[in-house]
Parts: structure tokens; C-alpha cells; sequence
């Protein structure tokens, strides 16, 4: 099954129209997703502006690279103390 993307302005707007009225299913059926899809971009991207939700993104993204970075600098370390624990 071909995966679509949709941007950041298109998910905004399909909440928007929820939060005026539009029922989920009608929306859902517009966009070509199941509600399931619909009820978790709005649960992480209700009531936020096209921006806000980039920007948000845009830190998740930075958060997980951070993540793996600080991951890969602890088991340098821990390999590099039982290098050094040894007697040569």
C-alpha cells in the first residue's frame, strides 16, 4: 500500500474543520485515512498553528539525534574505562 504525506498545513486545516463541526469521518474519508490517523494528529497537533507544529517537529527530531549522540558518547566511555581498569 503507497504511504502519502501530508504537509504540515493540510493536517492543521482537517483539525481546524473538526473543531468547527465537520465530523472526524468526513474529514478522514476527504484526506484518505482511517480516523485512527485523524484522531492522532489531533491529539498531537490540535489547537497549534502550521508553524508551531514545524517548529515542534523540528525539536523532536533534534531531541532524538541528541539522544543518540549522548548514547554513543557513554559506551565510548565505558569501553574506554575498561581499557584503562586494565593492568598492561
Amino acid at each position: 500500500m503507497k504511504r502519502t504525506r501530508y504537509s504540515v498545513e493540510q493536517i492543521v486545516a482537517a483539525v481546524k474543520q473538526h473543531d468547527m463541526g465537520l465530523p472526524v469521518g468526513d474529514s478522514a474519508r476527504k484526506l484518505g485515512i482511517a480516523e485512527q490517523t485523524f484522531y492522532r494528529w489531533k491529539k498531537q497537533d490540535g489547537g497549534l498553528e502550521a508553524t508551531e507544529v514545524r517548529a515542534r517537529r523540528q525539536l523532536r527530531e533534534e531531541k532524538t539525534k541528541l539522544k543518540n549522540l549522548v548514547a554513543a558518547l557513554s559506551l565510548d566511555k565505558v569501553m574506554l574505562q575498561e581499557i584503562a581498569a586494565k593492568k598492561w
